[in-house]
């Protein structure tokens, strides 16, 4: 469904640098990269979270629905940033659009969803060319539903904060399976950033040892059972 593309400016080894960084106000030895790397694990380890927030981290968000990243957005913290594809300049004349699961394993519920996006695509390009109306009036019938493309700039605090949150069961599917494509794409970066994301991009009952949901999937225990 969507595709995510880290961009160079990514921190490439991030448990190194947050050593370096510590390393700098230990008044240590910061040449040294196996201990560099060994002191940002420690750091890790220890939950001395705030040096996490020296890893960049860039990427272009792409083909996932507004909807989504509007949700995206409001998980603020550490001065994310982002831009989005423009519904002022851009041609939606034949924009794409994700189905929900449940909507697409039901025949007659896709079609009339289809459909739907069909005739919205169709009063945009009838709006523009046979009335005259600016672009920017007629993407006001866009739905939430239409995919979009972001660029987006985080910290590593920020995305391990919002891992518990989202890798949760009971998060928003779409976001769900955004995060997992985020996490499996830093993973390809180096081994650095695989063994953050296999050890610190968790649901937050993983973290914690039980559910602090009020409506629990089951997957954990509810702490005061």
């Amino acid at each position: 469904m969507g595709k995510i593309t880290i961009l160079e400016e990514t921190t490439k080894n991030p448990i190194s640098l947050m050593g370096q960084r510590a390393g700098v106000c230990w008044g240590a030895d910061i040449t040294d990269s196996a201990k560099n790397y060994k002191r940002g694990l420690d750091c890790l380890v220890s939950g001395h979270g705030r040096v996490m927030e020296y890893v960049n981290v860039e990427m272009v968000i792409d083909g996932y629905s507004a909807r989504v990243i509007r949700e995206w957005y409001t998980h603020l913290g550490g001065a994310p940033t982002r831009l989005q594809a423009s519904t002022r300049y851009i041609n939606y004349e034949n924009f794409a659009y994700v189905v929900p699961p449940k909507i697409a394993a039901n025949e007659e519920a896709a079609e009339r969803y289809n459909a739907m996006m069909k005739s919205i695509t169709e009063t945009c390009s009838y709006l523009e060319k046979e009335c005259g109306i600016p672009r920017e009036d007629a993407a006001m019938l866009l739905p939430l539903g239409m995919e979009t493309k972001i660029v987006d700039k985080r910290n590593l605090r920020n995305l391990v904060d919002m891992s518990g949150q989202r890798m949760c069961t009971r998060a928003y599917w779409e976001y769900r399976k955004l995060f997992a494509d985020i996490a499996q794409a830093l993973s390809q970066v180096s081994e650095e950033w695989k063994y953050i994301v296999d050890n610190y991009f968790k649901p937050k009952c993983d973290k914690v040892g039980y559910c602090t949901e009020r409506k629990s999937c089951g997957r954990m225990p509810k702490k005061n059972a």
